[in-house]
């Protein structure tokens, strides 16, 4: 089995007991989480799956390029943009967080999470937070293309947006980070790995911050925060490693500014 799959198991164990254990012995809990457990399974399989399509790829086949040949050869959407243009970034773009984004949101509204401020129960977090890491994994370790896939931006915000209220100003906060950095510095790639870097930061400090709001203690903070800061953590590790190569790129002074066209 592979790495992703033995971390989506993982998951899927632990979100189906915790949340079974939350269901049957606590009352506080049932509003959260109702349903057959397998369905957390099924849940976190779908998002895999629906991250996993392959979107550069398929841009690029429907314009007669394998987007793998040309330009730095990603799936992502910063290469197809390099390749076939802006707005065929913004396409791509848009339908790699909505593969991820979707999913997420459906699993949380299911869940009972969806757009309710305050702590949730454990094993709803774990279940939310294993969705939300398989829609990430299955673009990045793509099962359809050798385990090879994309580097995990656009899906990763779509996946983080679709944890809605916990993760959304974090998520937010991420994208203004992003933003600065490439007006500021000119490269996606920097940008990208800059706000990455940056989300598990915000993401505790959002719990920290309504913990404080409601005068709650910082134990509640990071019984509440945990598993988001620690999936925020894995992910944006997984989205830094992806650009190693630009990473090398940007150290040897070759990496491609925003707008600039590689040749087809």
């Amino acid at each position: 089995m592979s790495v992703a799959g033995r971390f989506l198991a993982v998951f899927a164990v632990l979100a189906m007991t915790d949340s079974g254990a939350r269901v049957q012995g606590s009352t506080e809990a049932r509003p959260y989480y109702h349903g057959p457990l397998m369905l957390v399974a099924l849940f976190i399989l779908g998002a895999f799956l629906a991250g996993s399509i392959p979107t550069g790829l398929l841009i690029g086949k429907a314009k007669g390029i394998d987007i793998r040949t040309v330009g730095s050869k990603n799936i992502g959407a910063t290469n197809v943009g390099r390749v076939f243009g802006r707005r065929f970034f913004f396409l791509c773009f848009a339908i790699d967080f909505s593969k991820s984004l979707v999913p997420v949101a459906l699993a949380g509204w299911w869940l009972g999470g969806l757009g309710v401020f305050g702590p949730l129960p454990a094993g709803v977090s774990l279940a939310w937070v294993g969705v939300m890491a398989a829609a990430v994994l299955g673009n990045i370790f793509n099962p359809w293309l050798g385990f090879k896939g994309g580097k995990g931006v656009a899906t990763s915000i779509g996946a983080i947006m679709g944890v809605f209220p916990a993760l959304a100003v974090p998520a937010v906060a991420a994208c203004v980070v992003w933003f600065c950095t490439l007006k500021i510095k000119g490269y996606i790639s920097l940008a990208s790995i800059v706000a990455a870097g940056a989300l598990p930061l915000l993401t505790a400090g959002q719990f920290a911050a309504d913990s404080l709001r409601r005068g709650a203690g910082m134990g509640e903070a990071l019984r509440a925060g945990a598993p988001f800061v620690a999936v925020c953590a894995a992910l944006a590790a997984l989205v830094i490693w992806k650009h190693r190569a630009n990473i090398a790129r940007l150290r040897a002074g070759t990496e491609p500014k925003a707008g600039e066209r590689a040749k087809a």
